[in-house]
């Protein structure tokens, strides 16, 4: 299985997992999504691409933070 195809596998079940309403989830697939993103972009020279897939998974990292710190909800579920 080509990275490509595990990033976007990756990406559909972290849509579901936010479509279900678990934010902890998606947002720790989207992380590992985003590891492939980079070694693609990576792999094909692009500096630029790698350096905003790396911004982004920066952002990421601080709002899980934000989240396992109680700043932000882990679910947007109704209860």
């Amino acid at each position: 299985m080509s990275v490509p195809t595990i990033g976007g596998i990756l990406l559909i079940v972290g849509a579901w997992f936010t479509y279900k309403g678990n934010i902890y989830f998606s947002i720790i697939l989207y992380f590992v999504a985003d590891i492939c993103w980079f070694i693609i972009a990576f792999n094909s020279g692009d500096i630029l691409g790698s350096g905003l897939v790396a911004l982004g998974m920066l952002l990421g990292i601080g709002v899980f933070i934000k989240m396992n710190l109680g700043i932000f909800a882990k679910s947007l579920e109704i209860k």
